[in-house]
């Protein structure tokens, strides 16, 4: 089975073609409002006030995003102090993303003699870059090319029935075919993070997974809170969840059935192909420009719907910044309720008019229309979402 993608000089394959500018701000937000075909990040985190640890976490999430293989080329945003933290150079920002072969812009402002000489000249090279990355013609490419992420929300009863199972059927077609398949939410596997160890491909790895667990419940703990009495959320409960262990049990079946090879930290890239775990939040504003900066080119979000399914949320487009969202569900409510934003519907199964194989294989196939250039319903509506870098230290 194949897509007609873009092919990079990493060797990876975009299923979209834009032009980045980062970090956030006045010039980037300006370029984007007049260029046609670029992207930026919306973020209030921009290294002041952050430990080390974190400053590096938002360096790797604007690397990341600048590599993710629906980027054709990068703008870098100079001028700003960014309070002179080294990891969030404008050069290092720049080095990094031009290592693996893109071409990299900066603008400066101090150099350009202010702010608005910086969007004049960045909005000319915008716009030649652009024009560069349009000359690119789309090319047929096997599953094994698309690094997919999924989270799920809103969770009840179908979501681990059939929705996350459905997804995991996607989830191990692609890892077969010798692609990337990436899972998240550390808080939603709680209860079932044994299950998962036990699929790790080394003893190592499931230690890990049974570590990074373990560390987000000390830190419940730490401010007075049991993370197991906070989660699920009265939502899940009113729809029919009782336990986290419950809605964790559902939850991790939208990562199929194949060996986990690691666990990543937020925006870390995987070094090789197969199923990874990120340790990450369960927000939508944060998890997905986190798997967009791991390099997933397509996000998934399987939403059940809980007690009720809110159009206006379907209808949000995706905050991954270059990463487009597919919104699918299995709650035939939801379906009913979210008609011409809901993207994949999969409560045929729980209506008996179809197998889940079944299922799982049109979600293959739409996966392919969309990664060949059909748009998600999310993308046909012009709104930008800030996004939420997944930090963990206090913030000074």
């Amino acid at each position: 089975m194949e897509f007609r993608g873009f092919p990079r000089p990493d060797g990876s394959v975009g299923i979209r073609n834009y032009v980045l500018v980062i970090p956030e701000g006045l010039v980037a937000s300006k370029i984007c409002e007049f260029v046609p075909g670029t992207k930026t990040v919306m973020s209030a985190k921009a290294g002041a006030g952050f430990t080390s640890r974190d400053r590096e976490t938002i360096a790797r999430t604007l690397f990341g995003l600048g590599l993710n293989p629906n980027v054709s080329s990068v703008i870098v945003q100079g001028g700003s102090p960014k309070a002179g933290y080294p990891e969030l150079r404008t050069e290092r920002i720049a080095q990094e993303i031009a290592k693996y072969g893109k071409r990299v812009e900066i603008v400066d402002a101090v150099k350009e003699g202010g702010t608005l000489e910086a969007i004049q000249k960045g909005i000319k090279i915008a716009r030649e870059l652009v024009f560069e990355a349009s000359r690119v013609r789309r090319e047929p490419f096997g599953l094994g090319k698309l690094s997919l992420g999924v989270k799920c929300g809103h969770s009840d009863p179908t979501s681990g029935m059939v929705g996350n199972p459905v997804v995991g059927y996607l989830f191990d077609r692609v890892v077969d075919a010798g692609g990337v398949a990436m899972f998240g939410e550390t808080t939603e596997i709680i209860g079932a993070e044994h299950i998962l160890a036990k699929r790790a491909v080394n003893r190592q790895v499931g230690e890990e997974i049974l570590s990074r667990v373990s560390c987000i419940e000390k830190r419940a703990l730490s401010t007075g809170e049991d993370i197991r009495t906070m989660n699920p959320v009265p939502d899940n409960i009113a729809a029919g969840i009782s336990t986290i262990e419950e809605k964790s049990l559902g939850a991790i079946y939208k990562a199929g059935h194949q060996p986990i090879e690691g666990v990543l930290d937020f925006a870390e890239r995987p070094k090789k192909s197969g199923l990874y775990f990120v340790d990450s939040w369960m927000g939508i504003p944060s998890i997905f420009p986190g798997f967009a900066a791991s390099g997933a080119q397509l996000n998934l979000f399987q939403h059940g719907g809980g007690a009720g399914a809110p159009n206006n949320h379907i209808l949000n487009p995706s905050p991954a910044v270059v990463s487009p969202m597919l919104w699918t569900s299995a709650n035939p409510i939801t379906f009913a309720q979210t008609k011409g934003s809901l993207d994949f519907y999969s409560g045929t199964v729980i209506e008996g008019k179809e197998t889940l194989e079944r299922a799982g294989e049109r979600l293959v196939k739409l996966v392919l229309e969309i990664a060949s250039g059909t748009l998600t319903r999310g993308e046909t509506i012009n709104y930008t979402e800030p996004i939420e870098i997944y930090t963990i230290d206090p913030i000074f």
